[in-house]
């Protein structure tokens, strides 16, 4: 299925919140909010301070898509600067204006204690809500769960974004990690992962991996 732009839900930040300023995009970065389920929500927060961090797109866990701005222009997403382009031996360049970003609303890690899983807020977590990893990703075994149709609404999404700005679909492994070809601005798809050690997001959930694969 094909995405349906008229069903993507409408929730712009303030003209200040975001740069109103054209750019070819050649890459892709997933996130996800380490929140609630509330897509809507989210574009409010980020319309509650001043510091022009955002994502153009954010998807709920009921699947909805919510757009905060067009994804022809940018804001700061990424949080990296030109030591980390140094560190991984590239020229520095703004990935935040050559990129789209998309947060996924989902809570991340969870902790297992005395049989109940708690998100980092210390909140319960239903069993039918946890994604136990076979091998750990970041040294933790248990996160919070993609749902089926939000995977499914990133995957429109994706292939959208994809075709509309000619973004290679080729999914490769090493994006759940620092990845130099995302430094180098090579065009196609990442996770925050790809360029900073200490983020998690999105996770690599193996029905996340099949999608990306199949686009």
């Amino acid at each position: 299925m094909k995405l349906d732009i008229n069903k993507i839900i409408q929730a712009r930040l303030d003209s200040d919140q975001f740069f109103a300023e054209e750019s070819k995009k050649t890459q892709i970065y997933l996130h996800h909010t380490a929140g609630g389920g509330n897509a809507v929500a989210v574009s409010q927060y980020w319309n509650s301070n001043d510091t022009r961090i955002a994502t153009a797109f954010v998807i709920g866990e009921n699947g909805n898509i919510v757009q905060c701005f067009s994804s022809k222009h940018w804001a700061y997403h990424l949080g990296i600067d030109s030591e980390d382009f140094v560190k991984n031996g590239a020229k520095y360049q703004n990935l935040n204006k050559l990129s789209v970003g998309i947060e996924v609303c989902n809570w991340g890690p969870l902790k297992l204690r005395n049989g109940k899983y708690y998100n980092y807020v210390n909140g319960v977590v239903k069993p039918e809500n946890v994604t136990t990893l076979e091998t750990p990703f970041k040294g933790t075994k248990y996160w919070y769960k993609y749902s089926d149709v939000q995977i499914e609404s990133l995957r429109q999404l994706v292939e959208y974004l994809c075709e509309t700005y000619d973004i290679p679909k080729t999914y490769r492994s090493e994006i759940w990690a620092i990845d130099k070809e995302a430094f180098k601005g090579t065009p196609g798809i990442y996770t925050h992962n790809s360029v900073r050690k200490d983020k998690s997001d999105m996770y690599p959930d193996p029905k996340v991996i099949e999608m990306l694969k199949n686009l």
